[in-house]
């Protein structure tokens, strides 16, 4: 600990986004970043406490106080072993975590003014690529194969993780490139690809190899069995909630990552049909769903060139925050989030449930929806919906569905193979798909021993 009243001298200060009316134009990554003087500084903040948070709230065991120590000494190679040491693709989650260790800071518990751990990952990451502090690594093997299926964040960090330990990996992936939703559901604007290209060049030195365009079946499972000592199973959750209501057949409602998937597809150079080509260009934008992906839905639109953009949310309004009364230390806050793509421009509507697509000549021009609330329920359990005001119709060419995804369910395996990340947990953060792959390939491991 450097400079231990650094936390008392040094306000927090964030990279902050580019200008609205410039990013709005392109793809390129909205994140700023800060120059090394002003990152160091940042990271003179973290205090080295007696019991760090940060370490329990990360699903990675992360270490932020030991590389950001580092880093405010200049000591970039060393922050980078240190921040590697437990998470094998800092360059992803240095962009797109919601930072679970700053919400635990013990900065952020006293004056709401945590740590920047997340944008030190990122710079971290960086500057280990730039300077080349990553080398490639040649595992010694030890003759057993093993298969992955999927190439997800849960199914990279456990491929690394097996490869590293000697290991045989060969990944099968049934989509054109890896990456699963970090490539084809998180857009550009957050998660530029060439990251992740960078990223999969390097595991396909150290050894891993990925076979793209194959759907595993049942039957080509069999072979799996025959051909792998164990078998990973990282195939995320593939299937979106849907919302079955009257008018769901109209040409022009879209479940979110279709939008999203085709959007990044076209951005690397796929070109599509008029007729396949799902696009907001000059339409009034439904975003149904409250989250993450609504939100990406809200910064793909504007760059698309949509005319206007509504998120609906069929739960009530977060509270303001910082703090979450309802949810306190040590729960996460469910506070309420401006995301740079709200700051873009979108009508955000909490208590409103979906009744109905509205459409002319099978396409969709409105929807009807209804105001609602929420009370008690007497048998405990979840609140019970009841009507508010009068249905009104939302004027729509274009409506995304962006309401999470359904938990997988698995039959019975052979003992020899091992599911993780969202499909087995069902949808959440890349970061504990990231902790589940590597605590799967440790289960594996263990089991080939």
């Amino acid at each position: 600990m450097g400079n231990p009243k650094a936390f008392l001298e040094i306000r927090r200060q964030e990279a902050g986004y580019r200008p609205l009316h410039d990013r709005i134009l392109d793809f390129g990554e909205v994140e700023q970043t800060l120059n090394t003087r002003e990152r160091k500084l940042q990271a003179s903040r973290c205090m080295d406490c007696g019991v760090p948070f940060c370490h329990w709230a990360c699903p990675l065991g992360n270490k932020p106080p030991e590389w950001n120590d580092a880093l405010y000494k200049g000591e970039w190679e060393l922050a980078y072993r240190l921040l590697s040491a437990t998470n094998p693709f800092p360059e992803f989650t240095g962009r797109i975590c919601p930072a679970l260790c700053e919400k635990a800071c013990v900065l952020n518990l006293t004056v709401h003014e945590p740590t920047t751990n997340r944008e030190d990952e990122a710079a971290i990451t960086e500057a280990a690529f730039r300077e080349g502090y990553i080398a490639v690594h040649h595992p010694v093997r030890n003759g057993r194969r093993v298969a992955v299926i999927g190439s997800g964040p849960a199914g990279l960090a456990a491929a690394n993780e097996l490869n590293l330990k000697g290991y045989q990996v060969t990944v099968f992936e049934k989509n054109e490139s890896a990456g699963g939703l970090l490539r084809y559901g998180i857009p550009n604007f957050k998660l530029n690809k060439a990251i992740i290209d960078r990223r999969m060049r390097l595991l396909e030195q150290e050894g891993i190899v990925f076979r793209f365009g194959e759907s595993i079946t049942l039957d080509a499972a069999c072979f799996l069995f025959q051909e792998y000592d164990a078998i990973v199973i990282a195939t995320g959750t593939p299937v979106a909630r849907d919302l079955p209501i009257p008018g769901r057949e109209l040409k022009g409602v879209h479940f979110a990552l279709e939008l999203l998937a085709q959007q990044n597809r076209v951005l690397a150079g796929m070109e599509f049909r008029k007729d396949e080509r799902i696009t907001a260009k000059g339409k009034d934008v439904l975003v149904i769903g409250g989250g993450d992906t609504g939100s990406d839905c809200i910064g793909t639109a504007h760059r698309q060139g949509c005319k206007s953009v509504t998120q609906i949310e069929i739960m009530p309004r977060p509270v303001e925050g910082p703090d979450d009364p309802q949810n306190p230390w040590p729960n996460y806050p469910r506070t309420l989030k401006t995301t740079s793509s709200h700051e873009e421009g979108c009508v955000r509507r909490w208590n409103i449930n979906t009744l109905e697509f509205l459409g002319t000549n099978g396409k969709l021009t409105g929807v009807k929806v209804q105001e609602i609330d929420w009370k008690p329920n007497p048998a405990g359990g979840r609140p019970l919906m009841v009507e508010k005001g009068n249905p009104e119709i939302i004027k729509a060419e274009i409506v995304l569905l962006a309401m999470g995804f359904l938990k997988p369910e698995h039959p019975s395996y052979p003992e020899n193979v091992f599911v993780c990340g969202d499909a087995a947990n069902g949808a959440s953060l890349v970061v504990r798909a990231m902790a589940s792959g590597i605590q799967t390939a440790r289960k594996v491991d263990n089991y080939l021993k």
